[in-house]
């Protein structure tokens, strides 16, 4: 398992957690803010979970990439890493 895999999975979990507990807060109608935290912690979660699973492709695939010379590979990689960022910047 790589590095930061572990911490992206206990993130994962937490954060499935905490949605169940949201859902249960929405059903009995609980206060609005505290329902708005709770969601922002599955936000955070999930967001911490991605940075986690970034760092470990680009210190494992993407290194491994470069380091091949195969050009194709690494130009795949950088359009992948590209798409991944732009997609994070428009949420």
């Amino acid at each position: 398992m790589k590095k930061n895999q572990e911490k992206a999975i206990i993130a994962v979990k937490k954060a499935r957690s905490t949605l169940d507990k949201i859902i249960d807060m929405m059903e009995k109608k609980k206060y609005c803010i505290d329902i708005v935290q709770q969601n922002l912690a599955v936000i955070w979660l999930l967001k911490s979970s991605n940075l986690s699973l970034l760092e470990d492709h680009l210190n494992c695939c993407f290194v491994d990439a470069a380091r091949s010379g195969d050009k194709n590979k690494l130009d795949q990689m950088i359009n992948e890493m590209t798409t991944v960022i732009k997609t994070a910047q428009n949420k």
